[in-house]
Protein backbone atom coordinates (compact mmCIF):
# COMPACT_ATOMS: atom_id res chain seq x y z
CA UNK A 1 0.00 0.00 0.00
CA UNK A 2 1.16 3.45 -0.85
CA UNK A 3 0.56 5.29 2.32
CA UNK A 4 -2.54 7.26 3.20
CA UNK A 5 -4.55 10.16 1.06
CA UNK A 6 -2.35 12.96 0.71
CA UNK A 7 -2.93 15.88 3.00
CA UNK A 8 -4.22 18.76 0.94
CA UNK A 9 -2.55 21.62 3.40
CA UNK A 10 0.99 20.00 2.30
CA UNK A 11 2.30 20.59 -1.11
CA UNK A 12 1.23 18.60 -4.06
CA UNK A 13 3.16 15.19 -4.62
CA UNK A 14 2.94 12.91 -7.94
CA UNK A 15 3.86 9.25 -9.27
CA UNK A 16 5.78 9.51 -12.58
CA UNK A 17 5.89 6.55 -14.83
CA UNK A 18 8.30 5.44 -17.58
CA UNK A 19 5.70 3.73 -20.29
CA UNK A 20 7.62 0.85 -21.88
CA UNK A 21 7.79 -2.16 -19.87
CA UNK A 22 6.52 -0.32 -16.57
CA UNK A 23 3.19 0.49 -17.36
CA UNK A 24 3.05 -2.00 -20.25
CA UNK A 25 4.26 -4.92 -21.55
CA UNK A 26 5.93 -3.90 -24.86
CA UNK A 27 7.19 -1.07 -26.65
CA UNK A 28 4.67 1.28 -27.25
CA UNK A 29 6.03 2.36 -31.25
CA UNK A 30 6.31 -1.09 -32.01
CA UNK A 31 3.06 -2.43 -31.28
CA UNK A 32 1.69 -0.24 -33.94
CA UNK A 33 3.86 -1.66 -36.88
CA UNK A 34 1.79 -3.27 -38.20
CA UNK A 35 -0.70 -0.56 -38.43
CA UNK A 36 1.84 1.85 -39.70
CA UNK A 37 2.68 -0.40 -42.36
CA UNK A 38 -1.24 -0.92 -43.33
CA UNK A 39 -1.20 2.70 -43.67
CA UNK A 40 1.64 2.75 -45.51
CA UNK A 41 4.04 4.26 -43.35
CA UNK A 42 6.86 1.52 -43.16
CA UNK A 43 7.21 -1.67 -46.19
CA UNK A 44 6.86 -5.15 -45.28
CA UNK A 45 10.49 -5.33 -44.61
CA UNK A 46 10.27 -2.84 -41.63
CA UNK A 47 7.40 -4.53 -40.27
CA UNK A 48 9.32 -8.22 -40.20
CA UNK A 49 12.48 -6.19 -38.39
CA UNK A 50 10.51 -4.40 -36.12
CA UNK A 51 9.09 -7.80 -34.85
CA UNK A 52 12.90 -8.77 -34.25
CA UNK A 53 13.21 -5.25 -32.28
CA UNK A 54 10.79 -6.25 -29.91
CA UNK A 55 11.87 -9.46 -29.13
CA UNK A 56 15.86 -7.56 -28.56
CA UNK A 57 13.99 -4.85 -26.99
CA UNK A 58 11.98 -7.05 -24.33
CA UNK A 59 15.23 -9.04 -23.82
CA UNK A 60 17.19 -5.91 -22.85
CA UNK A 61 16.47 -2.82 -24.76
CA UNK A 62 19.16 -0.09 -25.93
CA UNK A 63 21.39 1.31 -23.87
CA UNK A 64 22.70 4.81 -24.09
CA UNK A 65 25.02 4.74 -27.39
CA UNK A 66 22.48 2.79 -29.00
CA UNK A 67 19.96 5.63 -28.11
CA UNK A 68 21.86 8.30 -29.16
CA UNK A 69 22.39 6.66 -33.08
CA UNK A 70 18.49 5.79 -33.42
CA UNK A 71 17.72 9.77 -32.24
CA UNK A 72 19.81 10.59 -34.91
CA UNK A 73 18.59 7.50 -37.76
CA UNK A 74 14.73 7.78 -36.75
CA UNK A 75 15.18 12.02 -37.13
CA UNK A 76 16.40 11.68 -40.86
CA UNK A 77 14.09 8.66 -41.66
CA UNK A 78 10.67 10.40 -40.78
CA UNK A 79 11.22 13.48 -42.47
CA UNK A 80 8.40 14.01 -44.29
CA UNK A 81 5.67 12.37 -42.68
CA UNK A 82 2.33 13.33 -42.13
CA UNK A 83 1.38 13.87 -38.02
CA UNK A 84 -2.15 13.94 -38.75
CA UNK A 85 -1.58 10.43 -40.49
CA UNK A 86 0.25 8.88 -37.99
CA UNK A 87 -2.08 10.11 -34.97
CA UNK A 88 -5.20 8.78 -36.52
CA UNK A 89 -3.93 5.27 -37.32
CA UNK A 90 -2.82 5.20 -33.07
CA UNK A 91 -6.30 6.56 -32.67
CA UNK A 92 -8.19 3.96 -35.08
CA UNK A 93 -6.08 0.72 -33.32
CA UNK A 94 -5.34 2.03 -29.82
CA UNK A 95 -7.84 -0.01 -27.69
CA UNK A 96 -7.14 -3.71 -29.95
CA UNK A 97 -3.02 -2.92 -29.67
CA UNK A 98 -2.49 -1.02 -25.92
CA UNK A 99 -5.45 -1.89 -24.12
CA UNK A 100 -4.88 -5.73 -23.73
CA UNK A 101 -0.82 -5.19 -22.74
CA UNK A 102 -1.29 -2.96 -19.56
CA UNK A 103 -0.11 -4.55 -16.74
CA UNK A 104 -2.65 -5.07 -14.06
CA UNK A 105 0.02 -4.22 -11.33
CA UNK A 106 0.63 -0.90 -12.90
CA UNK A 107 -3.10 -0.19 -13.42
CA UNK A 108 -3.35 -0.89 -9.94
CA UNK A 109 -0.66 1.92 -8.77
CA UNK A 110 -2.42 4.36 -11.10
CA UNK A 111 -5.39 3.88 -9.47
CA UNK A 112 -3.67 3.64 -5.85
CA UNK A 113 -1.91 7.30 -6.53
CA UNK A 114 -5.42 8.99 -7.85
CA UNK A 115 -7.31 7.80 -4.20
CA UNK A 116 -4.27 8.98 -2.50
CA UNK A 117 -4.78 12.62 -4.23
CA UNK A 118 -1.66 11.92 -6.32
CA UNK A 119 -1.36 13.28 -9.96
CA UNK A 120 0.08 10.62 -12.24
CA UNK A 121 2.42 11.84 -14.68
CA UNK A 122 3.38 9.34 -17.80
CA UNK A 123 7.27 10.12 -18.87
CA UNK A 124 8.70 8.52 -21.93
CA UNK A 125 11.06 8.29 -24.73
CA UNK A 126 8.35 7.86 -27.13
CA UNK A 127 6.68 10.20 -29.34
CA UNK A 128 3.16 11.97 -28.27
CA UNK A 129 1.40 10.29 -30.88
CA UNK A 130 1.52 7.32 -29.44
CA UNK A 131 2.07 8.66 -25.56
CA UNK A 132 -0.70 11.16 -25.14
CA UNK A 133 -3.32 9.13 -25.95
CA UNK A 134 -2.13 6.18 -23.93
CA UNK A 135 -2.09 8.76 -21.18
CA UNK A 136 -5.91 9.41 -21.75
CA UNK A 137 -6.38 6.03 -21.37
CA UNK A 138 -4.90 4.96 -18.42
CA UNK A 139 -6.00 8.36 -16.66
CA UNK A 140 -2.81 10.04 -16.43
CA UNK A 141 -2.92 14.06 -15.33
CA UNK A 142 -0.04 14.68 -17.44
CA UNK A 143 2.37 13.35 -20.28
CA UNK A 144 5.80 14.22 -21.29
CA UNK A 145 7.37 13.21 -24.47
CA UNK A 146 9.77 13.59 -27.24
CA UNK A 147 9.01 16.42 -30.01
CA UNK A 148 9.85 16.87 -33.26
CA UNK A 149 9.56 19.76 -35.19
CA UNK A 150 6.51 19.80 -37.60
CA UNK A 151 6.39 22.70 -40.89
CA UNK A 152 3.73 24.19 -41.87
CA UNK A 153 2.84 21.62 -44.10
CA UNK A 154 1.84 19.45 -41.20
CA UNK A 155 5.07 17.28 -41.86
CA UNK A 156 7.40 15.81 -39.41
CA UNK A 157 11.28 17.82 -40.90
CA UNK A 158 13.58 15.72 -39.27
CA UNK A 159 14.59 17.90 -36.37
CA UNK A 160 14.64 16.32 -32.81
CA UNK A 161 13.56 19.71 -30.61
CA UNK A 162 12.73 17.88 -27.55
CA UNK A 163 14.50 14.41 -26.51
CA UNK A 164 12.89 12.91 -23.64
CA UNK A 165 15.85 10.41 -22.59
CA UNK A 166 17.97 10.49 -19.75
CA UNK A 167 18.88 13.17 -18.20
CA UNK A 168 16.27 15.07 -19.82
CA UNK A 169 13.28 13.12 -18.31
CA UNK A 170 15.02 14.26 -14.71
CA UNK A 171 14.61 18.22 -15.93
CA UNK A 172 11.12 17.67 -16.56
CA UNK A 173 9.79 16.15 -13.57
CA UNK A 174 11.78 19.44 -11.31
CA UNK A 175 10.27 21.81 -13.97
CA UNK A 176 6.96 20.20 -13.44
CA UNK A 177 7.33 20.16 -9.84
CA UNK A 178 8.09 23.98 -9.71
CA UNK A 179 5.37 24.89 -12.12
CA UNK A 180 2.56 22.47 -10.40
CA UNK A 181 3.86 22.77 -6.59
CA UNK A 182 5.07 18.96 -6.13
CA UNK A 183 6.90 18.04 -3.62
CA UNK A 184 9.57 16.41 -4.91
CA UNK A 185 10.51 14.17 -1.78
CA UNK A 186 7.40 13.03 -1.29
CA UNK A 187 6.72 11.96 -4.57
CA UNK A 188 7.14 8.88 -6.25
CA UNK A 189 9.01 7.04 -9.84
CA UNK A 190 8.60 4.09 -11.55
CA UNK A 191 10.58 2.66 -14.42
CA UNK A 192 12.00 -0.55 -15.94
CA UNK A 193 15.56 1.03 -17.34
CA UNK A 194 18.89 2.24 -15.83
CA UNK A 195 18.88 5.28 -18.21
CA UNK A 196 16.17 6.67 -16.10
CA UNK A 197 18.44 6.60 -12.93
CA UNK A 198 18.50 10.71 -13.07
CA UNK A 199 14.20 10.43 -13.17
CA UNK A 200 14.41 8.15 -10.28
CA UNK A 201 16.99 10.11 -8.14
CA UNK A 202 14.68 13.41 -8.43
CA UNK A 203 11.99 11.75 -6.10
CA UNK A 204 11.97 10.59 -2.54
CA UNK A 205 10.26 7.18 -3.38
CA UNK A 206 12.10 5.11 -6.70
CA UNK A 207 10.76 2.05 -7.77
CA UNK A 208 12.70 -0.61 -10.43
CA UNK A 209 10.03 -2.28 -12.19
CA UNK A 210 10.95 -5.24 -14.32
CA UNK A 211 14.64 -3.22 -13.94
CA UNK A 212 17.09 -4.67 -16.77
CA UNK A 213 20.87 -5.77 -15.41
CA UNK A 214 22.02 -2.65 -14.90
CA UNK A 215 18.99 -0.68 -12.92
CA UNK A 216 18.71 -4.24 -10.98
CA UNK A 217 22.07 -3.77 -9.34
CA UNK A 218 21.80 0.83 -9.06
CA UNK A 219 18.75 -0.27 -6.97
CA UNK A 220 20.07 -3.10 -4.83
CA UNK A 221 23.26 -0.51 -4.09
CA UNK A 222 20.39 2.12 -3.11
CA UNK A 223 17.78 -0.18 -1.56
CA UNK A 224 15.45 0.76 -3.68
CA UNK A 225 12.17 -1.15 -4.42
CA UNK A 226 12.26 -3.29 -7.11
CA UNK A 227 8.28 -4.30 -8.33
CA UNK A 228 7.74 -7.27 -10.61
CA UNK A 229 4.85 -6.76 -13.41
CA UNK A 230 4.07 -9.71 -15.10
CA UNK A 231 -0.07 -10.01 -15.73
CA UNK A 232 -0.90 -7.94 -18.74
CA UNK A 233 -4.87 -7.44 -18.61
CA UNK A 234 -7.28 -5.24 -20.49
CA UNK A 235 -8.05 -2.32 -17.64
CA UNK A 236 -12.67 -2.79 -18.51
CA UNK A 237 -12.11 -5.95 -17.53
CA UNK A 238 -10.29 -4.96 -13.73
CA UNK A 239 -10.78 -1.68 -12.88
CA UNK A 240 -14.00 0.14 -13.69
CA UNK A 241 -12.58 3.31 -12.66
CA UNK A 242 -10.17 3.62 -15.34
CA UNK A 243 -12.88 2.25 -18.00
CA UNK A 244 -14.69 5.99 -17.71
CA UNK A 245 -13.60 8.98 -19.82
CA UNK A 246 -10.14 9.88 -18.08
CA UNK A 247 -8.92 13.56 -17.49
CA UNK A 248 -7.45 14.94 -20.14
CA UNK A 249 -3.29 14.96 -20.44
CA UNK A 250 -2.65 18.56 -19.42
CA UNK A 251 0.94 18.41 -20.27
CA UNK A 252 2.10 17.19 -23.31
CA UNK A 253 5.79 17.98 -23.10
CA UNK A 254 6.38 16.38 -26.59
CA UNK A 255 6.11 15.20 -29.91
CA UNK A 256 8.47 12.48 -32.09
CA UNK A 257 6.65 10.49 -34.41
CA UNK A 258 5.20 7.16 -33.15
CA UNK A 259 6.54 5.84 -36.37
CA UNK A 260 9.75 7.77 -36.07
CA UNK A 261 10.57 5.91 -32.91
CA UNK A 262 9.53 3.32 -34.84
CA UNK A 263 12.37 4.03 -37.30
CA UNK A 264 14.69 4.01 -34.84
CA UNK A 265 14.21 0.88 -33.48
CA UNK A 266 14.06 -0.93 -36.83
CA UNK A 267 17.30 0.77 -37.46
CA UNK A 268 18.54 -0.92 -33.91
CA UNK A 269 17.11 -4.57 -35.06
CA UNK A 270 18.98 -4.18 -37.77
CA UNK A 271 22.10 -2.72 -36.43
CA UNK A 272 22.06 -5.73 -33.52
CA UNK A 273 20.81 -8.76 -36.14
CA UNK A 274 24.56 -7.44 -38.20
CA UNK A 275 26.34 -7.90 -34.78
CA UNK A 276 24.57 -10.88 -33.99
CA UNK A 277 24.71 -13.01 -37.03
Amino acid sequence: MLGLVENHSLPRTAAFFDLDKTVIAKSSTLTFSKSFYQGGLINRRAVLRTAYAQFVFMAGGADHAQMERMRAYLSALCRGWNVQQVKEIVAETLHDLIDPIIYDEAASLIEEHHSAGRDVVIVSTSGAEVVEPIGELLGADRVVATRMVVGEDGCFTGEVEYYAYGPTKAEAVKELATSEGYDLARCYAYSDSATDVPMLEAVGHPHAVNPDRALRREALARSWPILDFHRPVRLKQRLPALSVPPRPALVAAAAIGAAAATAGLVWYASKRRTTVV
